[in-house]
């Protein structure tokens, strides 16, 4: 079923909590440091980015009550409050949360935080949990927030009344080193299906849409953004670049694409390895997933029918290689026409064979850029390298600053 947006905002005001503040009734989030900043969220669902959300009295509820259909069967419903980017004072690293909401048992108030890269893309969400602040991959100039309402079982729902933010530095850490290329595995792939259906980001699955599901909101981008893309290879001459726009196939907590120490559960499994797949495989946590259903397939990804079948060529059930595109450095863009797919070649000349498509809305990293071939002067059109011996059409992508290969 379409989802439902109400064009009714529901705005804690700043004035009212800086007063709160000042006359001692509103104590900042544990933990905050003097070169802290405190604030209230203002609640507003507008834009038409926010989920089955909406301003009910003096809380934000769930629009829509009835179960979600998953790949894996219902899953109880939620919805999602997206925040306006904030740019705080100074160069942040930590967020703690502290909510004030109704949350019948079963259900959660999930508050997650991000922050712009070096490069300009956003870096994965982490979430923020009573006593226990987000602590970002690396430090940031821009954050945002995202809060999700997700329904108890029984289907009773969760209320949101206010949210009071505060961000700041952690103690010092060593960096994490990042890989210069991203992270790439070799994942069990299971088709989404459920045409009709919404996405965990209130996508209404279309017949033959393109976009993955990863079981970890981690990397769950906006609805109708690629900020979190996968290129997904069937074989090494067909690829394709997709939205992550749903949850499953079996957890929600498994970014298994991240180191142990920075996975946010099953830290115990090597990078790159899925619950699922060692629960299948190893009879890992007696064979259940987190949620304690018994594992039948080892997944790690859901790709939709037009992933799966159009531009996979997958005909059932099968391993992927999975490059996870946030988890590395440099550049990246989306096509000009996000609505459009755009071939990939093999080579920098528009009769090259075809190796791979990237799907509307899906976000590229890149590495340089080639003269094709042409007219007297043996020089053709540009083209971007988005991989290895992957190439698109430069006028088809916004990208900037391209050296040449």
């Amino acid at each position: 079923m379409p989802t439902r947006r109400s064009g009714r905002a529901l705005v804690i005001a700043g004035v009212l909590a800086a007063a709160a503040l000042a006359a001692g009734l509103v104590t900042p989030a544990a933990g905050a440091v003097p070169s802290s900043e405190s604030w209230a969220a203002e609640l507003a669902i507008a834009g038409g980015d926010d989920t089955n959300v909406v301003a009910d009295g003096d809380a934000v509820r769930l629009e829509d009550l009835r179960a979600r259909a998953t790949s894996r069967g219902p899953a109880p419903a939620e919805g999602e409050l997206l925040l306006a980017p904030r740019r705080p004072a100074a160069v942040t690293d930590r967020v703690a949360a502290d909510a004030t909401a109704d949350v019948p048992p079963g259900a959660e108030v999930i508050v997650a935080v991000r922050g712009t890269r070096d490069d300009g893309t956003w870096g994965s969400w982490s979430e923020a949990r009573p006593g226990m602040p987000a602590r970002l991959f690396e430090p940031t100039v821009e954050l945002q927030v995202r809060i999700t309402l997700v329904a108890a079982p029984d289907g009773r729902a969760p209320a949101l009344r206010r949210l009071w933010l505060t961000a700041d530095r952690g103690p010092a850490v060593l960096p994490t080193p990042r890989p210069v290329r991203p992270f790439t595995a070799q994942v069990f792939a299971t088709r989404i299906g459920l045409v009709g259906n919404d996405t965990a980001n209130g996508h209404e699955v279309e017949r033959d849409d393109r976009f993955v599901a990863l079981p970890s909101r981690r990397a769950l981008a906006p609805r109708g953004s690629g900020d979190y893309t996968v290129r997904v290879c069937s074989r090494p001459d067909r690829c394709t670049w997709a939205p992550v726009w749903d949850l499953g196939p079996w957890n929600t907590t498994d970014d298994h694409w991240n180191t142990p120490d920075q996975r946010q559960a099953f830290g115990d499994l090597p990078r790159g390895r899925p619950q699922a797949e060692a629960a299948f495989a190893d009879g890992y946590r007696d064979g259940r997933d987190g949620s304690g259903r018994r594992v039948t397939n080892p997944a790690g990804i859901d790709l939709a029918d037009g992933t799966f079948r159009d531009d996979l060529g997958l005909t059932d059930n099968a391993w992927v290689s999975v490059t996870y595109l946030w988890t590395g450095t440099g550049p990246s863009g989306s096509p000009l026409d996000r609505d459009a797919r755009v071939e990939v070649r093999a080579a920098p000349a528009p009769d090259a064979p075809v190796v791979g498509v990237v799907a509307p809305r899906a976000r590229v990293t890149y590495e340089c850029a080639a003269d094709g071939p042409g007219g007297r002067t043996g020089i053709g059109p540009r083209w971007i390298r988005v991989g290895d011996a992957q190439y698109v059409p430069a006028d088809l992508l916004e990208a900037r600053d391209v050296p040449t290969c």
